[in-house]
C-alpha cells in the first residue's frame, strides 16, 4: 500500500507538470523552451539544496550523464512538440511510445510478464486512445510527432536508468545539474520568448516541486516495482491531467472522458493483480 500511494503521488506530480506547462504557455504566452530551462534550473537548485542539507553531494557518475542526456532530450522534445501538437495527441504519442519501449526492454531482458499485466496494458492503452485520439480529419504534424516520440523514448530511458540507483535524491540532483547546460543550448541557437512573472512562477514550481521532488520520488519507487508495472502506471498521467484540467481550468467533463478514464484506471488495476 505504501508503494501504491507513493506511485500515485508521483503520477499526480507528473500530471501537474502538464497542467503548469499548459497554463504558462496558454495563459502567460511563455515560450516553451524558456519554460523548460527555468524548470530544469529550479529542479537542479532544489535537489542540490536537499542533498547538501543531508551533508551529501550530487552524484555525477556515468549513470547520471546518461540520465542528464535522457532528461534533456525529454525536456526539449516535449516542449518543442507542443508548438505544433494538441495536448491530447501529444500525450498519446508520449505515453504510447514509452509503454512500447519499456515493455520491449522487459521482453529483451527476459523478465517474467504475467498475462494479466499484458491484458491490463492493452486495456489501458485502448482507454488512452479513446480519451486522446483526435476526432475529425486533421493531419498529424510529422515533425511534432517525431519530437514527441523522441521525448517518449528519452523518458523511458530516464525511467529505466533510475531502477538501480541507491540514492534517489543525489542521483536526481546530478541528473538535473548535468541536464541544465544541455537544455540551455537551444536558446543559444536563437530560441527564446516572453517572460512574465506568472509564467516564471509556474516554471519554478514545476521545476522545484513537481519535477525535482517528483522525479526524486519516482527514482525512489522504481527499484521496488517491475519495469512493466512502471510503464503501465504512467498511463494514468494523461487521465489525471485531463481531470485536473476539468477541475482547475473549467475544461468540459464529457462521457468520453469518464469511459476512457475508467478503462485506463481499470487496466492499471488489472495489471497489478497477481492472480
Amino acid at each position: 500500500m505504501r508503494i501504491f500511494l507513493l506511485t500515485a503521488l508521483t503520477m499526480t506530480a507528473f500530471a501537474s507538470n502538464s497542467l503548469l506547462n499548459r497554463i504558462a504557455v496558454a495563459n502567460y504566452a511563455m515560450d516553451p523552451m524558456v519554460f523548460a530551462v527555468i524548470r530544469t534550473a529550479a529542479g537542479a537548485a532544489m535537489l542540490t539544496l536537499l542533498v547538501l542539507a543531508r551533508r551529501g553531494v550530487p552524484q555525477f557518475g556515468a549513470r547520471q550523464f546518461g540520465g542528464a542526456v535522457s532528461l534533456a532530450i525529454y525536456m526539449i522534445g516535449f516542449s518543442w512538440a507542443y508548438l505544433s501538437l494538441g495536448a491530447g495527441l501529444g500525450a498519446l504519442i508520449l505515453f504510447g511510445v514509452l509503454q512500447v519501449v519499456m515493455f520491449g526492454f522487459a521482453v529483451v531482458k527476459g523478465q517474467d510478464i504475467p498475462a494479466l499485466r499484458w491484458a491490463g496494458a492493452v486495456i489501458a492503452l485502448v482507454g488512452l486512445a479513446v480519451l486522446l485520439w483526435p476526432s475529425g480529419t486533421d493531419a498529424v504534424p510529422v515533425l511534432g510527432a517525431l519530437s514527441m516520440a523522441a521525448a517518449g523514448i528519452a523518458w523511458a530511458a530516464y525511467t529505466l536508468l533510475g531502477q538501480k540507483g541507491p540514492d534517489a535524491v543525489a542521483a536526481s540532483a546530478g541528473n538535473f545539474v548535468l541536464c541544465l547546460p544541455l537544455v540551455i543550448l537551444p536558446l543559444g541557437a536563437g530560441w527564446g520568448g516572453v517572460l512574465s512573472g506568472g509564467g516564471v512562477a509556474l516554471a519554478i514550481t514545476a521545476g522545484a516541486v513537481t519535477s525535482g521532488l517528483g522525479y526524486a520520488l519516482w527514482y525512489r519507487v522504481l527499484p521496488k516495482i517491475a519495469t512493466t508495472t512502471a510503464a503501465v502506471a504512467q498511463l494514468s498521467v494523461p487521465v489525471i491531467a485531463v481531470a485536473a484540467g476539468a477541475v482547475f481550468l473549467a475544461e468540459p467533463l464529457t462521457m468520453r472522458l469518464i469511459v476512457a478514464g475508467g478503462l485506463v484506471l481499470g487496466g492499471i488495476g488489472i495489471s497489478l493483480v497477481r492472480r
